[in-house]
């Protein structure tokens, strides 16, 4: 099978789209062409990818030229920005979408009627999940994912300000967007936080082991952040604000608090002084990551129903597996 998968929104190296997907479809021994804006972030295409180099954010023309140039033979299309739906040529394979807000009747109607749809229901949440992750340690907080003001950016510096005198340091992993940079490089002249920019997915989740917490202070409108699973699979405690809470609950793997400063800091401080509370936490989220969210366990059931929308035969799956 050939799959062309695009984006014009996303890092190439988004977990997602090419740690999951992408890995998983090349595992199964299908071909795989990636439409990303390769240049726009430094990015050089992984081997065993056909890379198509698109602008972030292209307008439609140049996103429709570089589709066309992706799917030409292929058998299906996965695309992960609504925008690119508009910017479908007319000669096309099948199409996926691969949603990851809530699917709006009114707004996405005619997207969902003439397209297949990826939701959390079809395809669930996941990560790639610690065989024996390191107990939860005492020094340092963690957020990992992109950087960008509706993600918390000015509470973490406010917050990562307030943690100094108590001896607790925050690691920020993960690209920044260009309105919060400066002030990301200011904080780590001046010692209060280590950012480390873009680090390749397995590597980053490495680097989160060990911390005291992770950080969710503000994440989409719906559905659980996929950082929040990413700490769960490390066994770290999670420290979320209402949007992860009900994965957090269920689990019983975290805090839930406003999206407050002083809020976050004294979560953090009770944490701090608790190493039975931060131990249990953290077990019970890595116990639910492996039991529901393992990327490896859900692999094989995503190649199958894209094959199965490409019209690929059964039969082929089950050689290359």
């Amino acid at each position: 099978m050939r799959v062309c998968v695009a984006t014009i929104v996303h890092h190439p190296e988004d977990a997602r789209i090419m740690h999951r997907q992408i890995r998983a479809l090349l595992d199964a021994g299908h071909e795989v062409t990636y439409v990303a804006p390769f240049t726009y972030f430094n990015v050089t295409p992984a081997a065993g990818l056909t890379a198509v180099d698109v602008p972030h954010d292209a307008a439609y023309g140049r996103a429709r030229a570089a589709l066309r140039r992706g799917m030409k033979d292929a058998d299906l299309l996965i695309a992960h920005d609504h925008r690119l739906l508009r910017a479908l040529p007319y000669k096309r394979p099948p199409v996926v979408w691969d949603v990851r807000e809530e699917v709006s009747e009114g707004r996405h109607a005619r997207a969902v009627r003439r397209h297949h749809v990826i939701t959390r229901a079809i395809v669930p949440e996941a990560t790639l999940v610690s065989a024996a992750p390191p107990p939860p340690g005492d020094t340092r907080v963690v957020h990992l994912g992109r950087l960008t003001t509706d993600k918390g950016v000015s509470e973490l510096i406010r917050l990562a300000e307030r943690l100094v005198p108590h001896g607790v340091r925050m690691d920020l992993i993960g690209a920044a967007g260009p309105g919060v940079r400066p002030m990301l490089r200011d904080a780590q002249r001046v010692g209060l936080l280590d950012w480390f920019g873009h680090v390749p997915h397995r590597h980053a989740l490495r680097m989160t082991e060990g911390a005291m917490a992770g950080l969710s202070l503000a994440s989409p409108p719906s559905g659980t952040p996929t950082k929040i699973l990413d700490y769960m699979g490390r066994g770290l405690p999670v420290v979320t604000t209402s949007p992860g809470s009900p994965l957090v609950e269920q689990a019983g793997c975290g805090l839930t608090v406003a999206l407050d400063v002083n809020a976050v800091l004294d979560a953090v401080l009770d944490l701090k002084e608790d190493p039975q509370r931060r131990l249990t936490l953290g077990r019970r989220g890595h116990a639910h990551a492996l039991a529901h969210h393992h990327w490896p366990d859900h692999a094989a059931a995503f190649v199958a129903r894209m094959e199965g929308w490409a019209g690929v035969p059964v039969a082929t799956h089950s050689l290359a597996v």
